[in-house]
């Protein structure tokens, strides 16, 4: 059930608002003024040349672990929690990383967390859902696996939203940690992410400049946003086809399923264009576009993995996108949005 509180917030947003999932009016943040902001372990001077990083504590030493808006959930080895074997039990678990192909299997366990950025700032959850890993396995076409019966270095905070549905169960929100901070008085749950760091929570300071808002539909009979609407069209094909984009900060390759007709020779050549735009109309002006093996181009992905499908047109952009645009998602009103640099 969607709580009172996101009720509440939501309500002034969505009642000027249209009910498609387009582009939308700027929400009003100025309300809220409580933010954190966490640099990130490997922040370089607006360079992002893998996953960004921030620290993960369980009580004891503080360790380093991938912040992943691809998938939903704290998902770490069990030796990095100190008194695993004590923690309240919920149950089995297992969530698969599809890009990847890595499957995670152990336990659900309640407990704790603080995330710490480089500068020392922190934010400490209430107690709440984790998956304590002690096995690896990997799926039949995985990319980039190897089998682990006793993983002892794996460490993700998945902060992503829409994932349920894609290999991912129990990825609901009351697993993000972002959005089970013990204090929230002030604080409108979402955040922004930059090549620098994450803000979370939202505020009039934190989202000033040029965002280009999307509004996001509930996802079918689970308390959740759905991926974002968008379009893509691969070498100048027309019309473009229009699915789902996922901002993934995990991975630095781009994922791509399309129609036959956008992608008729796979791979795709050096060269060919790619364009993406936000909204499900396929007239939608471009988010960004680039050129396929463009090493000059920051926006452009390390690889591009496609599959061709009439049944499902979606796109992973991979951190790369990071190098042009700041990301916001609000998880209380439901929006996406993007802000170029």
């Amino acid at each position: 059930m969607i709580s009172l509180r996101r009720l509440v917030l939501a309500i002034p947003l969505l009642i000027a608002a249209p009910a498609s999932a387009q582009e939308m009016p700027r929400p009003d943040y100025s309300a809220f003024s409580a933010t954190t902001f966490l640099r990130f372990l490997n922040a370089r001077d607006g360079e992002i040349r893998r996953s960004p990083h921030v620290g993960l504590s369980f009580g004891g030493r503080t360790i380093s672990a991938t912040l992943d808006t691809g998938s939903t959930g704290v998902v770490v080895a069990a030796a990095l929690i100190p008194n695993f074997d004590q923690l309240p039990v919920i149950g089995d678990g297992k969530l698969t990383y599809t890009s990847s192909g890595r499957i995670m299997l152990g336990q659900w366990v309640t407990t704790p967390l603080t995330l710490v950025g480089a500068d020392g700032a922190s934010v400490t959850t209430a107690p709440m859902p984790v998956l304590a890993i002690t096995r690896i396995a990997c799926t039949e076409t995985a990319r980039r696996c190897e089998p682990n019966d006793d993983p002892r270095h794996t460490a993700m905070v998945g902060v992503g939203f829409g994932r349920e549905r894609d290999a991912q169960a129990r990825s609901t929100p009351d697993k993000n940690p972002l959005l089970q901070i013990a204090s929230t008085s002030g604080q409108r749950e979402g955040y922004v992410i930059t090549t620098e760091g994450i803000h979370i929570g939202l505020t009039a300071q934190t989202t000033k400049g040029e965002f280009r808002f999307i509004k996001l539909k509930k996802m079918d009979g689970i308390d959740d946003w759905a991926g974002i609407p968008a379009c893509i069209s691969i070498g100048g094909q027309t019309p473009a086809a229009c699915g789902s984009m996922l901002v993934d900060t995990g991975v630095g390759d781009m994922y791509m399923t399309a129609p036959p007709a956008q992608a008729p020779t796979i791979p795709l050549p050096d060269g060919t264009a790619v364009s993406i735009a936000l909204g499900g109309e396929a007239a939608s002006t471009p988010l960004y576009d680039f050129k396929v093996g463009d090493a000059a181009a920051r926006l452009a992905p390390d690889r591009i993995f496609l599959h061709t499908s009439d049944e499902r047109t979606f796109v992973n952009t991979g951190f790369h996108l990071l190098y042009g645009f700041d990301y916001l998602y609000d998880a209380d009103g439901g929006y996406a949005a993007f802000r170029r640099r």
